[in-house]
Parts: structure tokens; sequence; C-alpha cells
């Protein structure tokens, strides 16, 4: 079934029964307009896709993909400090992949950052949390007890997204 041949009540359903294709066709009503071929105006057109726009949804995913910005950033915080936490701890058993998982959560939530400056305080707002989620996860992946890593988070936020910062013995000992 094309996009176009949708009515307003199937668009409606459709964010119930498949998501993408309603994506897609919210899209194709916002990026027309209403316009026609040749860029004329379609007066009755015009007046149908607005109608067939499924507003409420349109909203609710909108404000759905700032929840998911956050929730990236959180996520790849807990996993920057669960690797801080097993790089400071076992620095006998450190493995490249964790320093490489470290670069890349760092340049990730940076990236994010910068594509939404606005929550550039939300990282310090969940860093407890964050921290939380991190000693749980080094914990279960070394099998150490959760006591051994400190209950509050030892490193700055500052500390925690600085290229250059490593927790522990400097040397490096790769395993």
């Amino acid at each position: 079934m094309s996009k176009a041949a949708l009515s307003p009540s199937q668009g409606h359903d459709l964010y119930e029964t498949d998501l993408y294709l309603w994506t897609q066709d919210q899209a194709a009503l916002l990026r027309t307009g209403g316009r026609q071929a040749g860029g004329q105006q379609a007066g009755d057109q015009q007046a149908s896709d607005r109608h067939r726009i499924d507003w409420y949804h349109l909203a609710e995913e909108i404000e759905s993909l700032g929840g998911s910005q956050k929730s990236e950033i959180r996520n790849r915080l807990a996993v920057l400090l669960q690797h801080l936490l097993k790089w400071e701890f076992l620095p006998d058993h450190r493995k490249y992949g964790w320093r490489a998982s470290m670069v890349e959560q760092r340049l990730q939530i940076e990236g994010l950052l910068d594509v939404s400056p606005s929550l550039r305080a939300w990282p310090e707002r969940v860093l407890a949390k964050a921290y939380h989620l991190a000693r749980v996860r080094a914990a279960s992946e070394t099998g150490l007890a959760e006591q051994t890593f400190p209950q509050a988070c030892p490193y700055t936020l500052a500390q925690i997204l600085d290229d250059s910062f490593y927790a522990g013995p400097l040397e490096p000992r790769f395993t």
C-alpha cells in the first residue's frame, strides 16, 4: 500500500500497527505540506494532509527522541565508568578493549553534547546513577566484590570526560 493511499484513520492506526511506516508517512506529510508536484498549493490536498498528520503521536515521538539522547548519555557514561573502575582496580589484567571503549564512550558523549548543547548539565545530574550501575557491572564482570569499588564515584566529571585520564597506575599493562 502506498503512503499516499492511507486514509486519516489508517494513518492514526498505523502508529499502533507499524511504527516505522507511520514515521515515514508522517515525515512525507510534513515535508510536502500539501504541495503538489511543481510547487503549486492545493488547498483541499493541503487541508487533507494537515488533517492526516497525527499531531498527538508526532509530539510524543519528538519528546521521546530527546529522552533517548538522555538515556544514551547515561548509558555511555555508565560504560565509561565501568571501564575506568576495571582499569584502576585490575591494573595487572588491563585489556586493550577497555581503553578503546573508554575512548569511544568519551567521543560519543562529546558528540551527543555537541548536537544537543542543552544537555551539557545532564551527565552531572545522572553521574551517581551511572556510577552505581557501573559499580555493579564491574563487580559482576570481574568477580570482585562490589565493596572493592568505592561507594561513591571517585572521579570528577571533568576527569571522566578527559581524554587523557585513566585511573590507577600509569604504566600500561595490557593482556
